[in-house]
């Protein structure tokens, strides 16, 4: 049987919850969305979130204990930058079962998981291709 007909172990169930907390708050998925562009400093993103250094700082720490971004330092600076490329599908997946109508329910224009994940993501200057699920076969 495949890996997804398989259920889960407790201590896995257990790192999945402890890994959705994590990425659970709004500030923490804005810095997710802005490190999964590039490399950035603290300071840097404090500003971009409008958010004092040492509150960014404890973000980012919750983050690198659930293993989502990983750090390095050069001199004085501290530079942040997801952990692969798996935290930008985390983002993307949640952000398509956001906009996704419930079950039986009609689908809206807009819903407001996508508003207000349009709202919070930063803007940023390039042009990104559609969020797509992988077709399987």
């Amino acid at each position: 049987m495949g890996a997804q007909g398989e259920a889960w172990d407790a201590a896995g169930a257990e790192r999945a919850v402890a890994l959705l907390k994590a990425v659970a708050d709004p500030t923490r998925y804005r810095l997710l969305w802005a490190l999964s562009h590039s490399e950035l400093p603290v300071g840097g993103l404090a500003e971009m979130m409008g958010a004092h250094v040492a509150a960014v700082s404890q973000h980012l720490a919750k983050l690198r204990t659930a293993g989502l971004v990983v750090s390095r330092r050069e001199g004085t600076r501290i530079y942040y930058r997801t952990a692969g490329p798996h935290v930008r599908g985390l983002l993307e997946e949640a952000a398509l079962a956001a906009a996704a109508p419930a079950a039986g329910a009609p689908a809206p224009q807009e819903s407001a998981g996508a508003a207000a994940v349009a709202r919070t993501a930063p803007v940023r200057a390039h042009a990104a291709a559609p969020a797509r699920r992988p077709v399987t076969e």
